[in-house]
């Protein structure tokens, strides 16, 4: 008798997945918030955690400066990567769910940029909305994400009725340059803000302190919780249209549903931190070969998974030419592109095969 494989054991086990991925998301928050210039021991780090939260005793070895750096500085650059990365996954999981595609992602569909468009114009022109505030910039990006998404949508059904996936990404792609030229354009025109909107254009997390935590954290809340609950929808939605509408799902509603929902955590995730590419594809497209493709796991795994994965990417980011800092876009896709190019072989091979 064949003895199953490690992967057959994780996808038929359903409660050792979140265990794995639980215990790399804890350990990636704790070696990202004690890895820098200065180190930070992780039982010092939890003594921090332990009189912030419960007004225990620092002990004795814990000093001050190290408990300013944990809460000020490095607590919420890390927990900003989490959030982001969360958003991106998540994000990338149900767009793969719901175009049945595992190449679909905020990225290549042009989400992203049409997002990053919004937030470069926001940072451009200065504008700020009065009664929202400093949630113009996350509430402009998603405004603009949704709206580039809807017409990726229309376009595609111009040009092919039945809206097959290729097309649609192969749309989304040329969207996005499109409107990577118009933030061009404004790049080329600015002042003494061309490096700052360069670097956010790269993607980063650098020098953004607990106000973009707070900035990020109800879209996320928001968008998360509209998601998370949509596993069985998008389980429904592989068996094609026809058979979901079959099982009693309101396609048309479930799909703008949920298309908002992700364009949420797409936008203001691109808000806070600039362009990041490749989380959204690779994470999704991981834990379904990991765990397997049910959308009730694969959604809040994905969510997971994603936040570890940039915490550690960020870490890298900060640390690989230390004390120069590279964008932590710049990491993301170093790993993802070549795991792009994979997935499109495999697809391929598939196919001919």
């Amino acid at each position: 008798m064949q003895k199953p494989s490690i992967q057959t054991f994780l996808q038929t086990n359903k409660i050792m997945p979140y265990g794995i991925v639980s215990i790399f998301f804890v350990v990636s928050l704790l070696i990202s918030i004690s890895i820098g210039t200065i180190h930070i021991p992780v039982r010092t780090i939890l003594d921090i955690f332990s009189h912030a939260l419960f007004e225990t005793e620092l002990l004795p070895t814990t000093e001050k400066m190290h408990e300013n750096i944990v809460l000020d500085i490095r607590l919420p650059r890390v927990l900003l990567a989490g959030l982001v990365g969360a958003s991106l996954a998540l994000a990338g999981a149900a767009f793969q769910g719901l175009l049945q595609n595992p190449l679909a992602d905020p990225y290549t569909l042009g989400i992203s940029s049409g997002a990053s468009l919004g937030a470069v114009f926001v940072l451009f022109f200065g504008i700020q909305i009065p009664f929202l505030g400093q949630l113009t910039l996350p509430f402009i990006s998603i405004v603009t994400g949704f709206i580039t998404l809807f017409i990726v949508l229309v376009f595609t059904q111009m040009i092919e009725r039945s809206m097959k996936m290729e097309t649609i990404i192969l749309t989304g792609i040329i969207t996005s340059s499109f409107l990577s030229a118009f933030i061009s354009l404004m790049i080329a025109l600015t002042g003494e803000e061309l490096r700052q909107i360069i670097t956010w254009l790269l993607g980063s997390v650098s020098m953004r302190g607990w106000e973009y935590v707070q900035l990020i954290a109800p879209f996320f809340f928001i968008g998360s919780i509209l998601l998370v609950f949509q596993g069985t929808t998008l389980n429904a939605l592989s068996f094609g249209e026809e058979k979901a509408h079959y099982l009693g799902v309101d396609t048309r509603k479930k799909k703008l549903f949920i298309l908002f929902a992700a364009s949420i955590l797409t936008g203001a995730a691109v808000a806070v931190s600039g362009t990041i590419g490749f989380v959204g594809l690779v994470i999704p497209h991981l834990i379904r070969l990991l765990f397997g493709p049910d959308h009730r796991h694969l959604l809040p795994l994905s969510m997971l998974f994603g936040a570890a994965f940039l915490m550690c990417a960020d870490l890298v980011a900060r640390t690989i030419i230390s004390p120069t800092e590279l964008p932590i876009g710049v990491i993301t896709a170093l790993i993802g592109a070549p795991i792009f190019a994979i997935i499109l072989i495999r697809q391929r091979v598939e196919r001919r095969g």
